[in-house]
């Protein structure tokens, strides 16, 4: 699959996170959000507005745990996005930021 179709997903998927999260469905927003960063994990902007996004959901929810963890990755994504990032790996706080993860199902064609 080329660069353009991973950017196009990418911004897609992102889109349908913020909107979900406009309408306070947060499942389906995280879901969304994790499909971004998922997607744009191995380019710095793409990577590192995924965990911006991923702040904001906790900012919104008021989840303490999410809001330090994406802080915490949000630096990491500027530091090590160009060095190393663990394939798969869904960007929340409820998992270890370096942990490599199986694709999933519907990303694995962009891949």
């Amino acid at each position: 699959m080329d660069n353009q179709n991973l950017k196009t997903a990418y911004y897609h998927q992102l889109k349908l996170g913020k909107q979900a999260l406009k309408l306070q469905n947060f499942e389906a927003s995280f879901y969304h959000l994790e499909n971004a960063h998922i997607l744009g994990q191995k380019h710095l902007i793409r990577h590192t507005i995924s965990h911006y996004w991923m702040l904001i959901f906790g900012i919104k929810t008021k989840n303490i745990k999410e809001s330090i963890g994406q802080i915490i990755r949000l630096i990491a994504s500027l530091l090590f996005t160009l060095i190393w990032v663990p394939k798969g790996n869904t960007g929340g706080a409820d998992v270890s930021p370096i942990k490599i993860m199986t694709i999933r199902k519907e990303l694995k064609k962009y891949f």
